[in-house]
């Protein structure tokens, strides 16, 4: 739903997804649309109003449906949908972006410093600031990071080394290959098959049978000296 109301916010107001505005900061090199939309239409927004707003915004996070909240704030306020649209949607991505961040290196006074680049009232930031450096952060944040687009996971691997005694080449004979089955989070299974590998205890047994090899050629060469003078 955000998403949603963030694209048809950002035309509204004449941007491309990407936005335009300034950025460097926890947003970015490029301030998303839905956020310099959202920080120009808060202004003219009453504290009671950004507040239920934001307590809606919160909910989207922790996945929560919002649809009878939000209908609620239209009916009570003289906001049009499209305002409300562009609102949540520029608190959704502000906050998202915010969450994602570990609090050991992200810095309340930067936070503060990038909103106020946006031109966000105090009163305001001082609530953002709540949301994220506050007692809400640990449901928000689980969420928004369940939310970001990760590569599948490992849940089980099996491997075993085989030893190939006799094959149609001599130089493969007593070659040592591993065979793998992995499984993945997303229900996928992946096999590698035949990797070849030369460890360092081949290479010692190699040497060991060609010296154990010449030794037996040279005392049979002994034994035969001995026999037939």
């Amino acid at each position: 739903m955000a998403a949603a109301a963030g694209k048809a916010a950002a035309a509204a107001y004449g941007h491309g997804e990407s936005g335009g505005g300034r950025g460097g900061g926890f947003l970015g090199p490029r301030v998303p649309a839905e956020v310099e939309a959202m920080a120009r239409g808060v202004q003219d927004v009453g504290q009671e109003t950004f507040r239920r707003l934001l307590k809606v915004t919160v909910n989207a996070l922790e996945g929560k449906d919002c649809k009878e909240s939000v209908k609620l704030i239209a009916e009570s306020t003289n906001l049009s949908e499209e305002q409300l649209a562009f609102l949540i949607s520029g608190m959704y991505t502000l906050l998202r972006e915010a969450l994602r961040l570990p609090l050991s290196t992200f810095k309340q006074e930067v936070f503060k410093e990038d909103l106020k680049e946006l031109r966000i009232p105090e009163d305001f930031i001082v609530d953002f600031c709540s949301i994220v450096f506050g007692n809400r952060r640990p449901a928000s944040e689980g969420t928004a990071l369940m939310q970001r687009s990760r590569l599948p996971s490992v849940q089980d691997l099996k491997w075993r080394v085989d030893v190939a005694i006799s094959t149609s080449s001599l130089a493969r004979a007593l070659q040592p290959s591993i065979l793998m089955m992995m499984k993945l989070s997303d229900g996928t299974a992946h096999r590698f098959e035949e990797i070849k590998f030369t460890p360092l205890w081949t290479v010692q047994l190699r040497a060991s049978h060609t010296v154990c090899l010449r030794s037996s050629m040279e005392l049979k060469w002994c034994h035969g000296l001995q026999v037939n003078p």
